[in-house]
């Protein structure tokens, strides 16, 4: 009996042996890469966020550098004169935008909505050329881009892809054509308004006229769909924001502003409205404007708004002594400055109410007269921003959409519905005469 489980032992060990030598050699599962650990200190989250901005693109929604340009005095609109190869007095200059990491920007062509008699169209043909002279004076920095490709090729050139944004409808003069030669000028997207009501759409800064949009101002929208241009909906009212997203095919996008649940002032956006943004895919891009962004700078704003009102009552037309105990509640009133962190708070609310997609950077950069928040003062911060965040537990895909992902998934989606929409339809006739029911003024 012993000999014959002797022999079944020895069988079933020649059986398993010869099975083994006859199966294939389990493949070696190469070991799993090492987690990196997130930074824990501010000098290392800066040092990653180089690293990240360095890899991935940052587009910056809203730099007024165009318009610094124009105002310089004694040499008003000499793009030679302001040499950004040296430091500027301002925000923006090579240096800083090589250290700050800058990928993309959308330089603006702002006018102000006042000086109507002076012609709306041909003082934002001077900064539209102004702007292309800039980016043509310093092609070792900057490449004009037309397209989301051409912002993305730039990054890889190590350049800064520069478009256009218009900010403010009032320089296409209520007109549909006025709107397309801007586009085909380098214009990629255009703020409906400034501060000013306009025929066709209503400022969150001045009185409501129209409820949002006149008929005409939805022609405007949708001709801006067809074009490929973005709609911007910084400086509108609410109610402006909500037609154009109910209009909208594409994406929209805020070129820089905050989140009005944090600061309630007028130029920032609801939550309501950051609630319909992930359907839309638009892209708010956090402006970095002291009073939009520091709830306490705000409300101090607001009190001495309160002061000067009663100063007024009180004194009368005795402008001087108005003027004199303002300056008393001034010095016994020290203003709070906004920080860096006030802007992370910023963009961390809009990522909770609407989503990391829908979340971005539009600095303001050179059109801020105020003391900017402490920690960014100047193109040179960027990094120092996504150091907070990074150290607030941002993962570095999130981080990558922030920085310029959001802007450019936008404008290629906007860019393709341009392409649809061209071949359902052409340029739109309609006049605001025709669709609003103004007097006709123009043959």
């Amino acid at each position: 009996m012993a000999v014959a489980v002797a022999l079944v032992a020895v069988a079933a060990s020649a059986v398993a042996a010869h099975a083994q030598r006859g199966a294939k050699a389990a493949p070696k599962q190469a070991p799993k890469p090492a987690v990196k650990a997130p930074p824990r200190d501010r000098a290392a989250a800066r040092a990653h966020a180089v690293e990240l901005l360095t890899a991935s693109p940052l587009v910056d929604g809203h730099n007024d550098l165009p318009w610094t340009i124009r105002q310089q005095k004694g040499m008003e609109r000499d793009v030679d004169a302001y040499d950004l190869r040296k430091k500027t007095p301002h925000q923006t200059d090579l240096a800083r935008v090589r250290s700050g990491k800058l990928g993309g920007q959308f330089w603006s062509v702002y006018i102000p909505g006042d000086i109507k008699d002076s012609g709306f169209a041909r003082v934002q043909l001077e900064q539209i050329d102004i702007a292309r002279r800039m980016i043509a004076k310093y092609p070792e920095t900057f490449v004009a881009a037309n397209t989301a490709a051409d912002m993305r090729a730039a990054f890889k050139q190590h350049k800064v892809g520069s478009m256009l944004g218009m900010e403010g409808g009032h320089a296409i003069e209520n007109s549909l054509g006025a709107l397309r030669a801007y586009y085909d000028l380098g214009v990629r997207y255009m703020t409906l308004t400034h501060n000013v009501t306009l025929d066709w759409a209503d400022a969150a800064n001045d009185a409501a006229k129209h409820g949002g949009l006149t008929n005409f101002g939805r022609e405007v929208v949708r001709e801006m769909n067809r074009l490929g241009m973005l709609v911007d909906l910084s400086h509108v009212s609410p109610a402006v924001m909500s037609h154009a997203l109910d209009i909208s095919e594409a994406p929209v996008m805020y070129s820089h502003s905050s989140a009005r649940a944090i600061v309630d002032h007028p130029r920032n956006v609801p939550d309501s409205i950051l609630t319909r943004l992930p359907k839309n895919g638009g892209v708010v891009m956090v402006n970095f404007y002291p009073v939009f962004d520091s709830p306490s700078l705000r409300a101090h704003g607001l009190a001495r708004d309160r002061q000067q009102v009663a100063l007024r009552q009180r004194l009368g037309a005795d402008t001087a002594a108005v003027n004199r105990e303002l300056r008393a509640w001034d010095a016994a009133n020290v203003a709070p400055r906004a920080t860096l962190a006030d802007v992370a708070n910023m963009i961390d609310h809009i990522r909770n109410v609407a989503s990391a997609d829908n979340v971005g950077i539009g600095s303001d950069y050179d059109g801020v007269d105020d003391e900017l928040p402490i920690g960014l003062e100047d193109l040179s911060n960027y990094p120092d921003l996504f150091a907070e965040l990074i150290l607030r537990g941002w993962n570095d895909t999130d981080l990558k959409k922030l920085a310029g992902e959001n802007i450019l998934r936008a404008l290629e989606k906007a860019e393709q519905v341009a392409k649809r929409l061209q071949r359902e339809r052409g340029p739109s006739t309609k006049t605001i005469e025709e669709l609003d029911g103004k007097p006709r003024i123009h043959p």
